[in-house]
């Protein structure tokens, strides 16, 4: 919960860490998780996310939040934003840099303690930095949440918004265990100057007899601008490549080092390089003398992979949290300043 717990800014170059304020506290609500942020600028905005409200009942039941938050790097200090129109978690989003907006789809009030339980939307907003407002856009056409978005990138600008995966309905297994549909497609909308235009179903991207895949997604962008966006999945221990004509999912690689067992993997990218990330526990001489809770951390070994030379090289570093990282829930994001 970034409102009690300190935020943290990586440099890869000089492997160091330096703390952020946290999020302005409101004493009502805690737990905050499931919450999306994104670079845009100078800037990284935390929007959304399931809380739980003292206010509320149940007190057990998750709630979606309508929260925005704007931290400046130039003055080292967090803003309180116009909230969104629909509260939400688990949703789609990505910046559009060339009109300073940003845009947000689906999304609901999922909670890491409550797998198929709360709320979903089909709702899509778009928020313009300059006059601090949200505007509703052509919904979904279907509630989806737990989605990954992106902007497809032509002429140096912004043409497509992207949102792929998540779930909408969900079932019961036996009549009692609640289990997520998910998504086997693909949404576009095209971004025009004064709105957002329709929304353009893809297919699924997953042929007969396949077995569909639902790891991370990220985009890599050419900084050219002379290649199309590469779309790569990590699922468990594989990367795959998103193939924009065929509509298809095909392997690209495998990571070397596996991840030890019951951990996860951390995915974001950075100067068109992959950073798979995860923490293992190996010990080394300067260990020995550090405290048992910073032991208790474990080391961040990143595995990076550049998709364009295809080759692998690797980073490890002591973060600085007093326990080890979940990947499964952590939420980060790439800035470059």
């Amino acid at each position: 919960d970034p409102h009690i717990s300190s935020p943290f800014l990586f440099d890869p170059q000089h492997l160091a860490w330096r703390p952020l304020p946290p999020l302005p506290c409101n004493p009502h609500e805690y737990g905050l998780c499931n919450f999306t942020s994104v670079s845009l600028g100078p800037h990284i905005y935390v929007l959304g996310g399931s809380l739980f409200d003292t206010r509320s009942f149940p007190l057990d039941r998750p709630s979606p939040s309508s929260s925005a938050f704007r931290y400046n790097f130039l003055t080292s200090s967090w803003d309180r934003l116009a909230p969104m129109l629909s509260p939400r978690g688990s949703f789609a989003c990505a910046a559009i840099p060339s009109a300073d907006q940003i845009i947000v789809a689906g999304g609901g009030s999922r909670h890491t303690l409550f797998r198929a339980a709360g709320s979903r939307i089909c709702s899509v907003e778009r928020y313009d930095v300059e006059r601090d407002e949200w505007e509703a856009l052509d919904g979904l056409p279907r509630f989806r949440a737990g989605c990954v978005g992106f902007a497809v990138r032509e002429g140096g600008e912004e043409r497509e918004f992207w949102v792929m995966g998540g779930y909408g309905d969900s079932r019961t297994v036996s009549g009692v265990f609640p289990v997520d549909e998910y998504y086997k497609d693909a949404l576009v909308m095209e971004l025009k100057g004064n709105g957002g235009g329709k929304w353009r179903e893809l297919g699924d991207m997953w042929g007969a007899g396949e077995t569909p895949r639902f790891g991370k997604i990220v985009m890599v962008e050419d900084e050219d601008g002379g290649s199309p966006p590469a779309i790569f999945m990590l699922d468990d221990n594989d990367i795959l490549r998103y193939d924009m004509a065929s509509n298809r999912w095909q392997k690209e690689c495998s990571v070397p080092r596996r991840a030890p067992c019951k951990s996860s993997y951390g995915l974001v990218v950075l100067n068109e390089e992959l950073h798979v990330m995860t923490i293992v526990n190996g010990i080394d001489s300067t260990e020995t003398r550090r405290s048992r809770q910073q032991k208790r951390a474990g080391t961040l070994f990143m595995q990076i992979y550049h998709p364009r030379k295809k080759t692998w090289r690797c980073l490890v570093t002591k973060p600085p949290f007093r326990q080890p990282l979940d990947f499964s829930t952590t939420v980060m994001c790439p800035i470059q300043l």
